[in-house]
C-alpha cells in the first residue's frame, strides 16, 4: 500500500511537471504565431506605405539644383522690357502705348509717373497687372515704364 501511495505522489509530481511544461510549450507556439504576425502586418503596412507613396516632391533653391534666388539690384528698364512688355509695347496690341512713342506716354503720364505706375502694378484696360510679369519687383516696373517713355 505504501508502494501504491508513492507511486501516486511519483504521478502526481510528474503530472504537474508535465502540465507545466505543457503550459510553457503552449507559450513558446503562441508567442512564436505572435511575433509572426507582427511581422507579416510590418510587411504589409511597408506596401500600403509604399503604394501610397507621393508621386514626386518639390525642392526649390540651390540645395535641388535649382536656381538660388539672390537679392540684389533691381533689373534695369531695358532688361524688364525685353523679358516681359516686348510682347505687347512693341508693336502697341490691345492699345497698349508702343516703346519710345511720346504722344502715347505723355498721355499716360499725363496722371503723373505714380499713376502710371500704379496702373502698371495693378493693370488697367487690357493691361494684366504687373503685366504678367510676377518676378518683377516694383522698382523694376517703374524702371520698364521710365525707358519705354524715354524719361
Amino acid at each position: 500500500m505504501c508502494a501504491l501511495k508513492l507511486i501516486s505522489l511519483i504521478m502526481a509530481l510528474n503530472e504537474d511537471v508535465f502540465v507545466k511544461q505543457l503550459k510553457a510549450l503552449i507559450l513558446v507556439v503562441a508567442t512564436l504565431f505572435m511575433t509572426q504576425a507582427y511581422a507579416d502586418l510590418d510587411a504589409h503596412s511597408a506596401k500600403i506605405l509604399d503604394r501610397i507613396k507621393p508621386i514626386g516632391e518639390v525642392c526649390t533653391g540651390a540645395e535641388c539644383g535649382g536656381l538660388a534666388v539672390v537679392a540684389g539690384e533691381p533689373r534695369t528698364g531695358e532688361e524688364v522690357y525685353a523679358g516681359a512688355c516686348t510682347a505687347c509695347h512693341s508693336v502697341g496690341i490691345l492699345g497698349a502705348p508702343k516703346t519710345g512713342d511720346k504722344a502715347a506716354w505723355d498721355a499716360r503720364l499725363a496722371k503723373g509717373m505714380d499713376a502710371t505706375w500704379q496702373n502698371a502694378l495693378n493693370g488697367i484696360n487690357s493691361m494684366p497687372p504687373r503685366g504678367n510679369c510676377a518676378t518683377c519687383s516694383d522698382d523694376e516696373i517703374l524702371n520698364a515704364i521710365k525707358y519705354m517713355s524715354g524719361r
